[in-house]
Formats: C-alpha cells, sequence, structure tokens
C-alpha cells in the first residue's frame, strides 16, 4: 500500500523554509568565524534539501504536476520558471563547495559558497512561495 502524498507539499514547503533558515544561520555563524556553527548548519540545510528531493520526487510520480489556477498566473510562471531552472544547479553547486570543504580544500570552498549560497537560498525561499502560491492562495 502507498503511503498518503497529501501531506508531502506541506512538508516540502517545512523542508525548504528550514534549509533557507540554516542556510541563513550557516552564513552568519562564518561571519562570526564559528566553523562549527556553520559546518553543522550547512550539513543541516544539505539534508533538508536531500529529504525534500526525495519527498518532491516521490509526491510528483504519484500525483503527476499540479497546475497554477490563481489570478496572478504569469507573476508564478516567472517565479516558478527563475525556481525551476535555478534549482537544476544547486545540487552540483552544493556537492562541489561540500565537497572542497571536506577536503580541507579552504582556499577553493569560499569562492564556491560565495556562489552556492545566493543560488541555494533564492531556490529554497522561492519553493516555499510556489508552495504558497499553489496551495494556499
Amino acid at each position: 500500500m502507498a503511503a498518503p502524498v497529501s501531506p508531502l507539499p506541506g512538508l516540502n514547503a517545512c523542508l525548504n523554509a528550514a534549509s533557507a533558515a540554516l542556510l541563513v544561520l550557516g552564513w552568519a555563524a562564518i561571519r562570526r568565524r564559528n566553523v562549527e556553527a556553520h559546518r553543522l548548519c550547512m550539513g543541516g540545510a544539505f539534508l533538508c534539501s536531500i529529504v525534500f528531493l526525495g519527498s518532491y520526487l516521490y509526491y510528483h510520480f504519484h500525483v503527476g504536476s499540479v497546475r497554477y489556477e490563481g489570478p496572478a498566473r504569469p507573476l508564478y510562471l516567472g517565479i516558478l520558471l527563475s525556481h525551476t531552472l535555478l534549482a537544476v544547479l544547486v545540487p552540483p553547486m552544493a556537492l562541489r563547495t561540500l565537497y572542497l570543504a571536506w577536503q580541507g580544500r579552504f582556499e577553493e570552498h569560499p569562492r564556491w559558497g560565495r556562489r552556492t549560497l545566493p543560488v541555494w537560498l533564492y531556490v529554497s525561499v522561492t519553493g516555499v512561495v510556489v508552495y504558497a502560491m499553489l496551495y494556499r492562495l
């Protein structure tokens, strides 16, 4: 018997919000030179994103695509398009950034992090916006 899928969009939005919060906390931690807090926050953000991806794929495998029929369709589609295009970049960028840190390559890691963070944060925040527009408005 398949698991019910109706709670998954809400869970996915929570995972995106948690990822965004952890990314901001991790950025703030490294700005304060708190490497351990930075490591934990970024690892947590990555874990939230991995769980999100599994849940998202499971949901859409069972439900298919969900069409937005609200009053702000052009706005929704613009946000969705930018979100989707950038979401494709997040896994390789995040993996590369985390790999560099794991390898102790701290000359390259910050350069990648400065590029990865804004893309990953945008995708996490717009994921919550897409959810709100699609399921709550």
